[in-house]
């Protein structure tokens, strides 16, 4: 999952890997808040307190993104069945937040009008990030209770975080 990361920036030593954590989201809007609340006990555990206010922006618009795009509203979902999972991973030098959703489509950033209520999402991420992408994610087969192999994509967000003193 994050080979695609690692494209352009300076290699990751796997001995700076110091914790990840993931969360499965249901299919509901109150699922944001969820996934904000995840993401301040898990910064907490990692002692990155500070960073929590731009990170749970980012991690609230992927998610809200992966609800409202890519899951379609006609297709019935099981309960023990979340097709939204929040990953947050952490090295020494970077945090990246990471959005896996069972669809193909990608994410497209778009301008919206001055009076639109919604539309900014990607341009928060990259605004608020250090960078952003998305990249098509490994077969959910194992995961998915109809055995169908899905394949969605995983959108993601690194924040680089200052060197320990």
């Amino acid at each position: 999952m994050l080979e695609p990361l690692r494209q352009g920036l300076p290699p990751i030593d796997p001995s700076g890997v110091s914790g990840s954590a993931t969360c499965t989201l249901p299919a509901r809007y109150e699922a944001v808040g969820g996934a904000r609340q995840f993401t301040r006990s898990t910064l907490t555990s990692w002692d990155l307190n500070e960073r929590f206010d731009d990170v749970a922006l980012v991690v609230s618009e992927l998610v809200t993104n992966a609800l409202r795009h890519a899951l379609p509203a006609d297709v019935p979902r099981e309960p023990q069945d979340p097709p939204v999972r929040l990953h947050l991973m952490r090295w020494t030098s970077r945090l990246v937040c990471a959005v896996r959703d069972p669809s193909q489509a990608s994410p497209v950033a778009s301008e919206a009008a001055d009076c639109a209520e919604s539309g900014r999402g990607l341009f928060l991420v990259e605004s608020f990030s250090d960078c952003w992408g998305w990249h098509h994610s490994p077969t959910l087969s194992a995961e998915s209770t109809s055995g169908a192999g899905l394949r969605g994509k995983v959108v993601w967000a690194l924040f680089r975080l200052s060197d320990p003193a």
